[in-house]
């Protein structure tokens, strides 16, 4: 098959078996001349950075219902951003977020550039996120490379040298794939491909209209591709959180750093996370209950056990962080390991 004709195939299929997605703008609307906003398109993909795609529908709905512009979202408070974010993890998306926003409000005039080079200036914006916002809001033919797309050029081509290092050929393959004509709603059909029909486990190679050049498939071996690196084991760190409340219904919280897991979000102030014995560093002198209680919580690159610290106080000053008001506190806006802890911390608190 020449390399124009899996994009005929692709883009057939993708004008009957398209998803519906509240940030997609359909074949059907695109043929009509409807075009993607790309704040989005931006968004949407920001979101769905190694995330799932029902995880980000309820978000994306609740960001573009209060911030329907870049420039809506540019001019909004952190901590309102991180809040709505909370329970999507990653959290340095969210302050990438805001600082792209704010650099496209200031910079470009609320207008999102329209080429990859351009895109790439942007804070937070990588190669993947440029080259789909570039593709799918723009129509420029850059090759967009996610999961799917990568699971669909392995197979396509039977490339059995794994994950990492096939990336840059799965790429050539992508992009010598990658037509001038309708090249974003190219690039959504081999995603949308990858997401319905050529899928990690079990792939429904009968229903695929690339079933027959499909060089996996006539092997035999479309299922066990992509190979991947073995990966490492990940690590355990230990750590104490100090959940402290005022007689007036006030909890202590302080707001991490900006740098680092979970910066700029507010949590519970605690210990260092470290792979021996934490050591005890309370944010105020308080008769502190040992619940015997722990978090545990899993991120990217290691596990995280939490040992719970309880207290009741009276109104003292902190040595960190600030007395939230119970009117102020919500802890559906707190980081998920913070909510965590709030949530075990409430059959367990020791009475005055």
């Amino acid at each position: 098959m020449r390399d124009e004709d899996y994009s005929t195939v692709l883009l057939d299929w993708y004008d009957r078996h398209a998803r519906e997605l509240p940030w997609r703008v359909g074949p059907a609307d695109r043929a009509a001349g409807i075009r993607p906003d790309p704040y989005a398109v931006w968004l949407s993909e920001v979101m769905l950075q190694q995330t799932t795609v029902a995880a980000v529908k309820d978000y994306f709905h609740r960001f573009t219902t209060r911030w329907p512009t870049v420039e809506a979202l540019a001019g909004e408070a952190d901590s309102e951003v991180m809040g709505e974010w909370a329970g999507l993890g990653y959290y340095a998306r969210a302050r990438n977020l805001l600082k792209c926003a704010r650099a496209v409000a200031d910079q470009h005039g609320g207008r999102f550039p329209d080429t990859e080079k351009a895109l790439l200036t942007l804070p937070g914006i990588g190669p993947y996120t440029a080259a789909a916002i570039a593709s799918i809001a723009f129509d420029r033919p850059a090759p967009v490379m996610d999961g799917n797309v990568e699971r669909v050029m392995s197979r396509l081509f039977a490339e059995t040298v794994p994950l990492p290092e096939v990336k840059p050929v799965l790429k050539s393959h992508a992009a010598r794939l990658t037509p001038q004509r309708r090249p974003g709603d190219h690039a959504q059909s081999v995603m949308d491909l990858g997401a319905t029909i050529c899928t990690p486990r079990n792939p429904a190679c009968g229903l695929c209209p690339l079933r027959d050049p499909c060089q996996a498939r006539a092997e035999g071996i479309a299922a066990e591709l992509p190979r991947k690196s073995p990966k490492k084991a990940k690590p355990t760190r230990f750590g104490i959180a100090y959940l402290a409340r005022s007689r007036d219904g006030a909890w202590l919280l302080e707001t991490r750093p900006e740098k680092g897991l979970l910066g700029g979000m507010l949590g519970w102030p605690g210990s260092d996370w470290t792979e021996d014995t934490p050591q005890e560093a309370p944010p105020l002198q308080a008769d502190w209950h040992d619940p015997g209680l722990e978090v545990r919580h899993t991120f990217t690159h290691f596990h995280l056990r939490l040992a719970l610290r309880l207290a009741t106080v009276s109104a003292a000053k902190p040595d960190r962080g600030e007395f939230l008001p119970r009117a102020a506190f919500r802890p559906a806006n707190l980081p998920t390991v913070m909510r965590k802890a709030f949530d075990l911390a409430q059959g367990a608190w020791p009475e005055d």
